[in-house]
């Protein structure tokens, strides 16, 4: 899970940067060092709370969304804003593997994944499955249609996000 990214060629910024992160050194004090980094949004707990983890990832994939200079950023974007607008899903611990959006009960390192994963298809539609190269849960035409399904077909019961640890 990066906290920070970016690129430089002048190899004194990154050995700046990196003596700022090796110092323990916040991480608005690392972009004043160094100033090709560029926070990620994700955040540092000194006491993990599942929660703030879980809203704190839901904003970095926001963000993610909101830079992708990729034909289907629209798509992409209007699908992670879709489900971060449902308290259902919102209250799970969101992450994406290969473009597909999906959700775990548990946070990083150790997640459990539950319901179905979320993806926008290269036809533009978006689509509800139970793996990440299926949408045998149905293919939709906007992004509201397709989390709906996912909402539907979410396990009973799901209780607060936990640490995965």
């Amino acid at each position: 899970m990066p906290l920070i990214d970016g690129s430089t060629a002048d190899l004194k910024e990154l050995v700046s940067a990196a003596r700022a992160w090796h110092d323990g050194t916040a991480l608005d004090g690392i972009r004043r060092v160094a100033p090709f980094v560029h926070l990620t949004g994700r955040i540092e707990t000194p006491d993990p709370d599942p929660a703030l983890m879980a809203e704190s990832e839901w904003q970095g994939l926001r963000r993610e969304a909101d830079e992708l200079e990729y034909v289907w950023r629209d798509t992409h974007r209007d699908l992670i804003e879709t489900a971060y607008a449902e308290p259902a899903l919102r209250a799970l611990y969101p992450f994406t593997s290969h473009w597909a959006l999906r959700f775990s009960v548990t946070t990083r390192p150790n997640l459990t994944v539950v319901g179905p994963h979320l993806a926008v298809g290269s036809d533009g539609l978006y689509g509800v499955g139970t793996s990440i190269a299926s949408s045998d849960l149905g293919r939709f035409a906007t992004a509201r249609e397709a989390v709906a399904a996912a909402v539907r077909h979410l396990p009973s019961g799901l209780g607060p996000v936990t640490l995965g640890v």
